[in-house]
């Protein structure tokens, strides 16, 4: 469901989603965008959902650019997903100001190969890098640490991609279908396509076709088609996403039961 807040977007509650024969308990697991923008009522308000743990997806200069708003009792994990080490050793590095900026450059990096080919493999990234999973596995982990007694959130800048996956693995965890995790994710492209349909308006007035628009969609707000085919290379690979979950991010049966045990109703 839609967390209205004032000054945090994209932000929305896994509870009510089907998960597991169930439904997700409602005011419990929280996906947003960053948190510099909220305003006191926000912050206010997520005091009284008992906030616990706010989790930081965003690479160190990012969080540094645009610092979230401290929470009271909430307490702040930084866990970087991208691996940026990696990026710099392949030679594909791009500048951190262009993506700290990257709405104003994005148009002409679509038309390079580099942005075309970064907007294929970004979610496999996450999921096949070993850097980004022992990331996503302290996060899962994390919750059930510090979840036992109030609601989570977690975010990266536009809290869509990393934070989808992130929602995409909590989710597959408690047991949803395919079908509603698809669902989750795509919701971002209702929250940015008025930006979406703005730059892909400026990259096929500069003669751009689908493959430039691809990036646009990619980065500025979520390629669908990317994700379902990153769930197909991990049904590929491990069998199930429940099955790269236990694999390789090493819950366990009994974690998952705890999980269930939490947050379904």
């Amino acid at each position: 469901m839609d967390l209205d807040f004032e000054g945090i977007v994209n932000a929305r509650d896994l509870g009510g989603l089907p998960a597991g024969g169930l439904k997700v308990r409602p005011g419990c697991l929280l996906r947003t965008a960053y948190l510099a923008e909220a305003t006191d009522a926000d912050i206010e308000r997520l005091q009284r959902m008992k906030l616990r743990a706010v989790f930081d997806f965003r690479s160190l200069p990012e969080a540094v650019a645009a610092p979230d708003r401290q929470v009271p009792g909430a307490e702040s994990v930084a866990l970087p997903t991208l691996d940026q080490e990696a990026e710099r050793r392949s030679g594909e590095a791009v500048p951190e100001q262009t993506w700290l900026d990257l709405p104003k450059h994005i148009v002409d990096l679509s038309f390079t190969k580099l942005f075309q080919k970064k907007a294929r493999e970004l979610y496999p990234s996450l999921i096949l890098s070993e850097f980004s999973q022992l990331q996503y596995s302290a996060f899962l982990n994390l919750i059930l640490l510090k979840g036992a007694d109030g609601a989570v959130l977690w975010h990266c800048s536009q809290g869509k991609d990393r934070t989808g996956i992130g929602a995409a693995l909590i989710l597959g965890a408690l047991g949803a279908s395919r079908e509603t995790i698809v669902e989750d994710f795509d919701l971002s492209n209702r929250e940015y396509k008025p930006l979406v349909d703005a730059l892909c308006a400026e990259v096929a007035a500069k003669g751009g076709g689908e493959d430039e628009m691809d990036v646009i969609r990619a980065f500025m707000g979520v390629s669908t088609r990317n994700f379902c085919a990153t769930l197909d290379l991990i049904d590929s690979q491990w069998g199930s996403l429940q099955d790269y979950i236990t694999k390789q991010l090493d819950l366990t049966g009994d974690d998952i039961g705890l999980l269930r045990k939490r947050y379904l109703v």
